[in-house]
């Protein structure tokens, strides 16, 4: 199988996942989530789906378990919508590129105004 068609397959499946959790979900139960990609397995039967979750650690804990308990649901839906041979496993993974991202931006602005990349308000040792 080519990766074009394991790249499409993905795309697909995580355009599906997104729009069941905006449609179909409770959002009381997920909060905000955000599908930022998928990954999927060269056999197409395995897909890591990455959320992005706007909360603190204790409410993204809470919106990974109920994702969790939606899999099945989120899953027969897939294969409902997309009509693949084998429908993926689903198995849902916090993506924390973007607070990675935002965490980076923040030291780099501190360093640029001199301050301490930590946070203290001190410059940097040697500056």
């Amino acid at each position: 199988m080519t990766s074009s068609r394991k790249e499409r397959v993905a795309e697909s499946v995580r355009e599906a996942v997104a729009s069941i959790l905006q449609e179909e979900v409770s959002a009381a139960r997920t909060g905000f989530v955000t599908v930022t990609h998928a990954r999927i397995s060269a056999d197409l039967r395995h897909a890591r789906i990455f959320v992005s979750v706007l909360a603190d650690a204790e409410q993204r804990a809470a919106t990974l378990e109920a994702l969790a308990a939606a899999t099945r649901f989120v899953r027969r839906r897939v294969g409902q919508m997309l009509r693949l041979r084998y429908t993926p496993e689903i198995v849902f993974e916090l993506d924390e590129t973007i607070e990675h991202s935002a965490r980076i931006e923040t030291i780099l602005n501190r360093l640029h105004d001199g301050e301490d990349p930590e946070g203290s308000g001190e410059p940097p040792a040697g500056a």
